[in-house]
């Protein structure tokens, strides 16, 4: 597999159409990941009031507006402003508890004492030469017994292509979750499509893991 120029990459991932991908998605459910951490929240009897979570790379808000429904307090981030617009416009958002902020990865600031850390499809297009750096903040931001779900690429992926972006071997990522207790870990592999009908090999980690 070729692997294209920092300045091709950097350009692929930059000039993305961003608002057909939004279109795409329009009125799909939330992922399965922040579902079962969710889950999990609820079988700890964890007080739904006083719980707080950010949403990395939230898009028009997918999962934010879940996480409202269920009664958080939302911190939702995205390097899109046009995500941000759709996000706060949506009919069915609960304004209250939304704090919404366009805020790319490498100036990523986080709050303390975070519930839950969700990034859906997200992390992978942090630059890379701030991947490490931005985790480490995920893993100190999280309060002891908080969580993180969320997904990162494989090295088997086809955009692994692109130096702009990250993609991790399964001992790689292991490592990164050693500050962790996993409770998912799925493994998925296959040729496919994006959501805007493009011709991708898929290799994705799925993951929910609770904070030690």
């Amino acid at each position: 597999m070729p692997f294209l120029t920092m300045q091709e990459s950097k350009s692929k991932i930059l000039n993305r159409d961003w608002s057909a991908y939004y279109n795409a998605v329009v009125g799909r459910p939330p992922r399965e990941t922040l579902l079962a951490a969710l889950e999990h929240f609820q079988s700890e009897n964890s007080p739904k009031q006083s719980l707080f979570a950010v949403d990395l790379g939230c898009g028009d808000g997918r999962d934010t507006v879940e996480l409202l429904r269920q009664g958080w307090r939302v911190l939702a981030i995205d390097g899109q402003s046009e995500a941000i617009s759709r996000l706060v416009t949506r009919p069915d958002i609960n304004v209250e508890h939304l704090e919404p902020r366009v805020m790319r990865f490498e100036q990523l600031v986080l709050p303390e004492s975070i519930d839950l850390i969700n990034a859906s499809f997200a992390l992978p297009f942090c630059p890379p030469e701030h991947f490490s750096k931005m985790w480490s903040d995920i893993v100190n931001s999280l309060r002891s017994g908080g969580r993180f779900s969320g997904q990162l690429f494989g090295d088997r992926d086809s955009w692994a292509m692109y130096t702009s972006m990250n993609h991790h071997s399964r001992s790689q990522l292991e490592k990164l979750l050693e500050p962790f207790a996993i409770e998912i870990l799925q493994e998925e592999e296959h040729p496919g499509k994006t959501a805007i009908g493009e011709d991708k090999y898929w290799h994705i980690f799925h993951i929910v893991a609770r904070k030690k």
